[in-house]
């Protein structure tokens, strides 16, 4: 082969992944677009957590469009990074990380969409004193965020003077025994604090509950008393294995299948915490509950029946049956694809709208791969209207359907604490939070660039 030729094949190489490159950059781009003729470049934005891009300092490098492990978060529009699927946002902050100029900023709550979140201060103390909430409940989804919330907000309650524990008061009593709440455990082990952690399932909380092998971190996290798990991706199996060595500790102090129903705050700043078993009283109280709450229900004729539930624990139990699964969001995908991968199943995922927009980039590959085998069978714009002992009614696009079924999981969704929140005395959407997270960023950078000119 001559020189010639060598450079040549040299050049073809490099030239292939260059070009599947800018293709992807350019389909971005047209989505971009196609989204900002709809006028939803930035309706669709997150309920919590999301990039706010100052397109002052954005210099179009492209850089944050590609890191996102959650798909096409941005987008580049006129040379300038733009949010087309703000939903699909969970916090991992990449983007940030990558812009070279600082040109992103990692908010919470876009204008006008705090009304349905909880008041919290930059410590995350709610509007009532001393009662701190973490993680998913106050808007963050990532479970590096939970852990390092929950860390971070009890090393804020023992920097508090006046919390020397005695035999009567605890120093802190933390609802909710997931990634948030044990992380405040464990911290309060190592602050010496006095504390009791309430939690109404299980130790781990909504992991505990996810399909076996299912991934739930794409970061490494740090948890106090173990240190850092370095991997980017861990099973549910590597977690609970963790949990399991939390529960074994002597000192870690937890009551399980214990459901809080009330919690007041007294006149003389002391907590009653009251649950369906006893009565706890503290000086600070930690909710790290999560947003799931309540499963929501179909309302429909047969739900009632044994064979309806609302959370998929081990798909491997399942096989050779008949299964529907309820939802467009990524649980029920999930839940649908690791079904289907069970010997003998036949699996049909009813969804309600027309195409899946709200799911992870890697489920939408997953489930696209399943389809086109025919391991899964997908009803768009479709509904159960009755549940059968051996079958279920659907409205598939207007025609009445009957498939044989012997299971049905329902995922869509549900019901926050909002009302329980709320009972005890804590304050919703009483500041723009976004607007003021802005600000302070565009301080921040008119800051550093006074001191460049200055230098």
């Amino acid at each position: 082969m001559s020189e010639t030729e060598i450079y040549l094949l040299v050049a073809l190489v490099l030239a292939v992944p260059m070009a599947l490159y800018i293709f992807r950059l350019r389909r971005r781009e047209q989505r971009a677009q196609e989204a900002a003729v709809r006028g939803e470049t930035y309706s669709e934005g997150p309920r919590a957590q999301h990039p706010s891009i100052d397109t002052t300092y954005c210099i179009g490098c492209q850089s944050c469009t590609t890191v996102c492990p959650e798909g096409d978060v941005l987008a580049m529009l006129g040379g300038k990074a733009v949010i087309i699927n703000g939903h699909k946002c969970i916090g991992h902050s990449l983007c940030a990380e990558a812009c070279p100029v600082g040109a992103i900023t990692m908010v919470m709550a876009k204008p006008g969409m705090s009304a349905d979140m909880p008041y919290l201060t930059a410590e995350n103390e709610t509007s009532v004193p001393g009662l701190f909430i973490v993680g998913e409940l106050g808007g963050l989804a990532l479970i590096k965020n939970a852990v390092n919330q929950g860390r971070d907000c009890i090393d804020t309650i023992a920097r508090r003077p006046n919390l020397q524990s005695d035999e009567a008061v605890y120093d802190v009593v933390i609802v909710g025994a997931g990634p948030a709440g044990i992380s405040a455990s464990l911290r309060a082990i190592e602050n010496q604090l006095k504390y009791l952690t309430i939690e109404r399932d299980e130790i781990g909380g909504t992991v505990a509950k996810y399909p076996r092998q299912k991934l739930v971190m794409t970061s490494p996290v740090e948890f106090p008393l173990f240190g850092k798990f370095n991997k980017i991706e861990l099973s549910k199996e590597i977690l609970l294995n963790f949990w399991k060595q939390v529960l074994d500790r002597a000192d870690f102090n937890a009551k399980t299948n214990e459901r809080v129903a009330d919690i007041q705050r007294g006149d003389d700043g002391i907590f009653r915490i009251s649950t369906d078993k006893s009565a706890y009283v503290s000086k600070t109280v930690v909710l790290a509950l999560g947003r799931s709450g309540t499963p929501r229900k179909l309302e429909i004729p047969g739900e009632q029946l044994a064979k309806v539930m609302y959370r998929l624990i081990e798909a491997d139990h399942y096989i050779n049956k008949n299964i529907l699964v309820v939802g467009g969001g990524d649980s029920a995908i999930e839940a649908a694809m690791g079904l289907a991968l069970q010997k003998g199943n036949q699996v049909t995922l009813s969804y309600r709208k027309d195409r899946f927009s709200r799911i992870k980039e890697r489920n939408a590959t997953r489930i696209a791969e399943q389809m086109k085998s025919g391991r899964l069978t997908v009803l768009m714009n479709s509904n159960p209207t009755e549940i059968r002992e051996k079958s279920i009614l659907l409205n598939v696009a207007g025609s009445a359907q009957e498939i044989p079924n012997d299971y049905v999981w329902v995922f869509a969704g549900g019901t926050p604490p909002t009302d329980f929140l709320k009972q005890i005395g804590i304050q919703f959407g009483v500041r723009d939070i976004t607007a003021e997270a802005s600000q302070e960023a565009k301080q921040e950078r008119t800051g550093r660039t006074e001191l460049v000119r200055a230098q």
